[in-house]
């Protein structure tokens, strides 16, 4: 028959009497077999009751077997471990045992002498500074040739004493005395000294001197822009320390061509502040071109001085304004490269008391002008002046004009004279 909602076929339809019948039938078979469920279950409750002592009683012992198999492999862990820590304090007692003879058996022997081994460690360290000063001095004398120090009229071989005739030349250039130095263009004046720093550089490099004054540039690279210089960290000694500020180490056109030497100079660039700011010093753009400039050929003229005096050279201030005759020595020294800041024996840090120069003496003597502190006599009775109007006759000076010019003094007005060809200590000779 089919269904008419779900259209499937059945095969067996009942009616309501039939299935409450069922339903009765299902109901009485469950009741039914509930009581015999119950009456099992009260069975087998009162059966398990006689064994559950013994249940219990096994379930210890195979706890407690458990725990005692737990113990006996940690005690084969630890005994192991014991062993092992054993064997380790064997070790470390036959260790000692032989430590103890062997210090026993040298307790015996006799002390080596210390002297001995202070010879040797002095021997090789001699040996090695010799090495040293000499790839020092072999370094020197390629700087020499590269730079093309020499003398008008001939140099003097290496290890030889310098000439006392003619001008000293650096890369073809003349680098004038401080009294002579308006007798040259600008330009000259410049590149010459550009010359010098950069030889005076190189020639501390190799030999490892600190100088007293430190050059700058304003390019803030060595070599690039123009050079100032000024005093570093130092003591009281030589009177230089507190010249901190930055002088120009160049003329300009405009301080050059000018008459006065009270006219200003250039600014300095913003790059060059910037570059210098860095440093302790200070840097002021001078208010007398010329006078700064002097400042800072003096402090040129110092370094040399005091590196001369580190390779056992002493250079009197009659004899300071030279100073590539003054690097010659310096090339020339029989102790070239023995003595350094940077390798032993160790120098003192710039400028120890043993040095005599004085920057201040140095200074008064390169800036000492007769024309405005005092009244010159000369050979004829007559004042002679360059081509710029200043008095010619500086109170530093070369020897070739010191031959034409004769004997000069200059009255300063502290009460300080200077005898232009005398060898003393009073100026440049």
């Amino acid at each position: 028959m089919e269904c008419k909602i779900c259209e499937l076929r059945q095969r067996q339809f009942y009616c309501e009497s039939c299935l409450r019948n069922h339903l009765r039938d299902f109901r009485l078979q469950t009741q039914h077999f509930s009581k015999d469920r119950d009456e099992q279950v009260s069975r087998a409750c009162m059966a398990l009751k006689g064994i559950e002592g013994a249940r219990v009683t096994r379930a210890g012992v195979a706890s407690c077997q458990k725990g005692v198999e737990e113990l006996a492999g940690g005690l084969a862990k630890l005994r192991k471990d014991n062993d092992a820590k054993r064997e380790r304090l064997r070790r470390l007692r036959e260790s000692l045992a032989a430590r103890r003879r062997t210090l026993s058996a040298a307790r015996l022997l006799p002390a080596p002498p210390l002297d001995n081994l202070t010879a040797k460690e002095t021997q090789e360290l001699n040996a090695l500074s010799t090495a040293l000063a000499r790839a020092r001095s072999g370094l020197v004398q390629e700087l020499v040739e590269v730079f093309h120090v020499v003398e008008v009229g001939g140099r003097p071989p290496l290890g030889g004493k310098a000439g006392t005739k003619g001008e000293w030349t650096i890369g073809d250039l003349i680098l004038p005395v401080p009294g002579d130095i308006r007798r040259y263009p600008t330009d000259h004046i410049n590149a010459v000294i550009t010359h010098a720093i950069h030889f005076l550089g190189l020639l501390t490099l190799y030999l490892g001197v600190k100088l007293p004054f430190e050059t700058v540039w304003t390019g803030k690279k060595i070599g690039v822009g123009q050079p100032w210089i000024g005093a570093g960290k130092g003591g009281e000694s030589g009177s230089w320390a507190k010249w901190t500020t930055k002088h120009p180490l160049h003329l300009s056109s405009s301080s050059s061509s000018s008459s006065s030497p009270s006219s200003p100079t250039a600014p300095l660039p913003p790059s060059t502040l910037a570059s210098i700011s860095a440093s302790t010093a200070t840097l002021v753009p001078p208010t007398e071109p010329q006078a700064s400039f002097t400042t800072a050929f003096a402090m040129l003229l110092y370094n040399v001085c005091y590196l001369a005096h580190t390779q056992s050279v002493e250079i009197p201030l009659s004899q300071a304004g030279d100073a590539l005759r003054n690097l010659w020595a310096v090339c020339c020294s029989g102790e070239l490269g023995r003595r350094s800041h940077e390798t032993t024996p160790l120098l003192p840090p710039p400028t120890p008391p043993a040095f005599p120069l004085d920057f201040a003496q140095l200074l008064q003597a390169t800036t000492a002008s007769p024309a405005g502190r005092g009244r010159r006599r000369a050979v004829g009775g007559g004042a002679i002046r360059g081509a710029d109007g200043e008095d010619s006759s500086s109170s530093v000076r070369s020897p070739r004009r010191q031959e034409r010019y004769g004997r000069e003094r200059i009255v300063e007005e502290e009460g300080w004279e200077v005898v232009d060809d005398n060898a003393g200590e009073d100026g440049f000779g």
